[in-house]
């Protein structure tokens, strides 16, 4: 351990010194040899990088996340948040540059995919300055591990902290936020005069809109968020959050609405929803922005994903490209009655798609009783005829129907006279 410190000062204090104990679960430790006994570290020829060297470990690190995330269930989710729900945050919002901010940081996962897309798009590290907190103090040290691994530097404060009694980043405003608040929290600390309820004052019971408005607290005059959080927090009208809700829509903050599919998350089988913020929808031209003031898109992307067991769902490459590039179509071009479909690299204008994507104004979500959840806003998928007219189908799929019975008669039979010769007459 010594030396590992040595290598890297930060993470002095922050391994446990029990890593050796003599009850570590072999069959763990097994497949940390294993994985570890793939990756060829050598030295970098003259002239190439070290960060892909430094970043084996992470990725060493980021796999046994997985693996206990998985194993430990609801437990395990306080801290990792599946990699490919942070793609997706962090591909549709692309920081490039900035202050990047995430108050309830798990073990920095948001961080790792940034620095990635940064560094996989040809931009700099060092464009981008990352500031994050986390409250419970083991996970805490899981979060600078993680990224001490990967050589990224961050400012996490002095200590743990709960972002609700103490923010340790109380004048940042951040050009990113990205987040994975806990879901649904009863217990956590409320102030009532607190200068961040602007759009009103969240309820004891749940900490949903607390989150909301914290993130939107700390944006600068340009920034964007991009976050997860239940279903529920896209209709619900309980203790006044539907108030809120209705406040920060009319404040013209909600840029875009992602339904998520189930069964992505190993803490927990609830359907969450990613909300994207924008302090500001005005025409941007160096970033490539339209003005999209009073609009808002809705994705549903609960089709999306494949099971990766019996229950685990993954968003593909293809899943992400398909959702990032609706977005970011619509956000830089806006809609068309162009129909052309939206495909990796294309220039392509938005153009809403029965049943996956709508973009729809304030007025037409005040109509819906401000109530974010897409599958109000993009109706059902477009099924194409396939030309048999409907009286030749109908009566074709009777005679299937009765074939069946038929089959089925046939079968009821003979179960009933093998029944017969057991003895067990029906």
């Amino acid at each position: 351990m010594v030396a590992i410190e040595r290598d890297n000062p930060r993470l002095k204090g922050i391994l446990p010194k029990d890593y050796a104990r003599p009850g570590l679960d072999k069959q763990r430790l097994g497949e940390l040899i294993d994985v570890i006994a793939t990756i060829e570290l050598t030295a970098a020829s003259e002239g190439e990088s070290t960060h892909r060297s430094v970043d084996l470990l992470g990725r060493v690190y980021e796999y046994f996340l997985t693996r206990f995330a998985s194993a430990e269930g609801k437990n395990g989710g306080q801290f990792y948040t599946p990699s490919c729900v942070v793609r997706c945050l962090v591909e549709m919002l692309e920081p490039y540059k900035g202050r990047i901010y995430d108050p309830c940081c798990g073990s920095a996962g948001m961080f790792v995919q940034s620095e990635k897309f940064v560094e996989s798009h040809g931009g700099k590290i060092g464009d981008i300055s990352i500031y994050g907190q986390e409250s419970n103090a083991t996970t805490r040290r899981l979060a600078v591990m993680n990224l001490a691994l990967r050589g990224i530097e961050a400012d996490f404060g002095p200590e743990q902290a709960d972002t609700f009694r103490r923010t340790l980043h109380p004048d940042l405003r951040a050009d990113y936020v990205l987040a994975n608040p806990p879901f649904n929290d009863s217990d956590w600390f409320r102030k009532d005069d607190d200068v961040r309820w602007q759009h009103g004052v969240p309820p004891k019971g749940n900490a949903n809109f607390a989150w909301v408005q914290h993130f939107v607290h700390h944006l600068s005059p340009s920034g964007m968020a991009g976050f997860v959080l239940a279903n529920g927090s896209m209709s619900s009208n309980q203790s006044g959050e539907g108030d809120i809700r209705k406040a920060i829509i009319e404040s013209d903050l909600v840029d875009c609405m992602v339904a998520l599919p189930g069964q992505l998350f190993y803490s927990t089988q609830i359907p969450v929803c990613l909300w994207f913020l924008a302090k500001s929808k005005k025409a941007d031209t160096k970033r490539g922005f339209r003005d999209r003031r009073k609009q808002t898109l809705f994705i549903d992307a609960r089709k999306l994903g494949t099971l990766i067991d019996r229950v685990h769902r993954e968003l593909t490459d293809t899943d992400l490209q398909k959702i990032a590039t609706t977005y970011h179509a619509w956000r830089g071009n806006g809609p068309t009655k162009n129909k052309e479909p939206i495909t990796k690299n294309s220039t392509a204008a938005y153009a809403d798609i029965a049943g996956f994507c709508k973009s729809a104004t304030t007025d037409e979500i005040a109509t819906h009783g401000h109530v974010l959840t897409p599958g109000r806003y993009v109706g059902a998928e477009v099924i194409e005829d396939d030309g048999e007219p409907f009286e030749e189908k109908m009566k074709r799929l009777v005679g299937d129907l009765q074939a069946q019975f038929v089959e089925s008669a046939g079968l009821e039979k003979t179960i009933k006279n093998n029944l017969k010769g057991l003895g067990y007459e029906l």
